[in-house]
């Protein structure tokens, strides 16, 4: 659907981005007064109602909806719907849920658009949602039918991330308000993949890359320090990126020396270097991994199509993704990960069948289907504009994660953490699955944020829980190199300003 305008009767920020969301899921475009449209104008009106009648008692909130297309000869369609919030729902949460809820179901029930799989849970993390539920002593039946009622879930999706969701449980018990996990980003790549919109650096040269191992071992014994201060139990160390294993091999070593000089004692849970690529792998930086006592590596081939591979910028060969494989077995590594992308360019059903036939067949412990989230940061979605690459359609992407799923199902590896994107292809999702025992921990604590994470280095996140005023508070170092190396101060003294406000609340 395409409108030359679009009007919405409030100004708060929250509620034009709700209904934003809805426009964006079912592809309404606003292409403005020179652009050929379908409709001269879509507006959206809310209005508060009294709480009465039939809806539930106890219940706080009730929104009604209407949606209101005007046609370019002057007609007018209009359509309206009303929802009740819960009486468990902070009201502003009601306020939110119900709009979006009304505007979706006028969609799928009166224009006749396709129902999503999510519905409206476009939140980052669903799985919080059921967490609640589980406090709230629901059971799975109850809350299953819940999503289903109050978002819109698909059963499908509904019954992947409740029973992920109690799963989760007992790892989640292992940590208290003193335990952290320890995340440490390196910020280089040895090239930059097509889709990529991370804020990665392609690996400096000597005299850049020795100015950020001085500042990245300041940011460290920083952090150190803090961990220190308030007497905090590190339960895990995940060295992400970029690319850690893009350093140099003497650089990478020291790095590994300094995290677990900082941070690393006999009753650490995990400690995993993000590997990915086997064009930035040698055999000593294998050996430094396993000097340093590392128990998880991930390996990323995204996908096992040669062509694909090259499409999308990377230097290796699916084969060479196995030597990489075998090389840290051997070396004794516990976990090993392995990452794969669904809707990458030119890719079919058939391809990501045979690259899960290839991936299963090395026996990872964890296999994460990311759907290609197609961001304005990263040089596929400028190709994309320029129609030079065509990428999978929704419902193809939803074929492939239908074929990927049933391999996991097939070779015994059980969804443990999810998490989702904006543009996401067919409007899926990014699930880990593992086998039984194999689970990581950091993945789950930090998707469900029940635990302070520190982040170091280049473009790191450091997200601090505060447990009695039950909120979390973040602090950024820069996502540039140059930034970051020039004010690292800064950020040094707001991570542990952040955890000092925490720690003594």
């Amino acid at each position: 659907m395409k409108v030359r305008t679009f009007t919405l009767n409030s100004k708060k920020e929250i509620i034009s981005k709700i209904t934003r969301e809805v426009l964006t899921l079912f592809k309404v475009e606003i292409v403005g007064k020179e652009g050929t449209a379908d409709l001269a104008q879509l507006s959206v009106v809310n209005h508060r109602l009294p709480v009465e009648g039939e809806l539930r008692e106890g219940a706080k909130v009730c929104m009604e909806t209407t949606l209101m297309l005007f046609g370019e000869d002057g007609g007018l369609r209009s359509f309206t719907r009303r929802e009740s919030g819960k009486e468990d729902e902070l009201e502003r949460a009601a306020v939110n849920r119900t709009i979006k809820l009304n505007l979706y179901r006028i969609f799928c029930e009166e224009l006749g658009y396709e129902p999503a799989p999510w519905g409206i849970l476009h939140g980052v993390r669903p799985t919080k949602i059921v967490h609640r539920w589980i406090e709230y002593g629901m059971d799975e039946e109850g809350i299953v039918a819940r999503l289903m009622r109050d978002f819109a879930c698909s059963e499908e999706k509904a019954r992947i991330i409740t029973p992920m969701a109690f799963r989760q449980l007992p790892f989640l018990r292992t940590s208290d308000e003193k335990t952290i996990s320890i995340y440490v980003g390196i910020p280089f790549c040895l090239t930059r993949c097509l889709y990529c919109s991370f804020p990665a650096n392609v690996l400096p040269g000597a005299k850049k890359l020795a100015e950020f191992m001085t500042v990245l071992h300041k940011d460290i014994e920083g952090a150190k320090a803090a961990v220190e201060a308030h007497g905090l139990k590190v339960q895990n160390i995940y060295v992400g990126g970029g690319t850690p294993t893009a350093l140099p091999d003497d650089e990478f070593r020291t790095m590994l020396g300094w995290v677990c000089e900082a941070f690393y004692h006999d009753g650490l849970a995990e400690f995993t270097v993000e590997a990915g690529r086997p064009d930035s792998i040698t055999p000593g930086k294998i050996a430094a991994m396993r000097d340093y006592k590392v128990t998880r590596v991930s390996v990323n081939p995204q996908t096992m199509q040669q062509r694909t591979l090259k499409v999308i910028g990377r230097q290796h060969t699916p084969e060479a993704v196995a030597e990489m494989y075998h090389a840290l077995r051997e070396a004794g590594i516990p976990e090993i990960n392995m990452d794969l992308i669904l809707g990458l360019p030119g890719e079919t059903a058939a391809d990501v069948d045979d690259t899960l036939a290839k991936v299963t067949a090395l026996q990872p412990d964890d296999i994460t289907l990311h759907a290609l989230a197609l961001k304005r940061g990263s040089r596929l979605k400028l190709i994309m504009e320029e129609r030079h690459v065509d990428l999978p359609g929704a419902e193809v992407t939803r074929q492939m994660a239908e074929v990927a799923m049933g391999y996991m199902k097939k070779y015994g590896y059980e969804p443990y953490y999810l998490y989702r994107q904006g543009y996401m292809a067919g409007d899926l999702e990014n699930i880990g699955c593992c086998r039984k025992g194999a689970e990581g921990m950091y993945n789950i604590q930090i998707m469900e944020e029940h635990q302070t994470i520190i982040g170091i280095g280049g473009a790191a996140t450091s997200k601090v829980v505060d447990f009695k005023n039950k909120r979390m508070k973040s602090s950024f170092n820069a996502k540039d190199l140059v930034t970051y190396l020039r004010d690292i101060d800064i950020y040094i003294e707001k991570r542990r300003a952040l955890l000092d406000e925490a720690c003594q609340a």
